[in-house]
């Protein structure tokens, strides 16, 4: 029977550059909240091992799909506990409304929808903390959505505190562009230095994101986009872009700003999250069993 289940896009409210590491990767300070708006995935148990991506991405051979890298695994971790993996099969397919290098976190979601939800479909029993740390060696974004509790992170990403920061209505513009993330990571001009502060500092802070000044230098859509919504609303980056968002404390002031945006701009209104969607579904599965 095939189940559907929410993989929810993030925020990086802010994000703080605060070192480079030896081995080239950086050091980050940021915060993470879900929202209430992503794609879906929609997956069909197999009974004969069979994994499908039933949706493939053009440009993305299957088996470098998260989707299916996150399903593998699955697969050889259960095969390393000793469990019964034969019959662990699935297709899999991905309803997508995130856009690729946009900063919200579609991939990362992606894999972390099938952990936990062939987790629980497998009936694998791994914890949250162990799918967490699978999740890790897909990517740094991986474990929070997994854990599915916005968080202050540190380290590459992976070091997680919950918080509660408030839930807000934002208004998501997308302006056209895919920004891969090496790009902005290796730029020189990238602030590598800013202070590390507490999360009680910092949510006292006015928010920014230390990759935007990269984005908006090489890619004048992303400077554009932010120009336009800075005239509504405390807006910036997410992630390493390219989306950028305005904050609204209602969802009928955000949406009058976005039905005022220009035809080049994309964008959506969705409410932030501090339980990701899904924990909710996971709990709805739960008690369907």
């Amino acid at each position: 029977m095939m189940s559907r289940w929410p993989s929810p896009a993030k925020l990086n409210l802010f994000l703080y550059i605060t070192g480079r590491r030896a081995d080239g990767y950086h050091n980050l300070q940021t915060l993470f909240q879900f929202l209430d708006y992503g794609d879906e995935i929609a997956i069909t148990p197999r009974s004969d091992g069979e994994l499908r991506l039933v949706t493939p991405v053009d440009g993305v051979a299957q088996e470098d799909n998260l989707i299916i890298r996150a399903a593998r695994l699955l697969l050889t971790e259960g095969r390393a506990r000793g469990l019964t993996t034969a019959s662990w099969g699935a297709d899999i397919g991905v309803e997508k409304r995130l856009p690729m290098g946009g900063g919200l976190g579609g991939g990362s979601s992606n894999a972390a929808t099938v952990l936990v939800a062939l987790n629980q479909l497998w009936q694998c029993g791994f914890t949250t903390d162990e799918l967490a740390t699978f999740g890790l060696g897909l990517g740094a974004d991986v474990p929070v959505f997994v854990r599915g509790h916005a968080a202050f992170a540190e380290g590459v990403g992976e070091l997680l505190t919950p918080v509660d920061p408030p839930e807000k209505w934002y208004l998501v513009a997308h302006p056209g562009v895919s920004i891969p993330t090496p790009l902005i990571f290796n730029d020189p001009d990238l602030p590598r230095a800013t202070p590390v502060r507490s999360i009680e500092t910092l949510l006292n802070c006015e928010f920014g994101n230390d990759c935007e000044v990269i984005a908006r230098k090489r890619f004048r859509e992303v400077d554009a986009a932010l120009s336009w919504l800075l005239e509504y609303a405390p807006s910036r980056l997410t992630g390493t872009g390219a989306c950028v968002f305005a904050e609204f404390d209602t969802e009928s002031a955000a949406r009058r700003v976005l039905e005022q945006a220009p035809e080049w701009l994309q964008g959506f209104v969705a409410r932030g999250m501090n339980i990701s969607p899904l924990q909710h579904a996971i709990s709805g599965h739960a008690e369907l069993r």
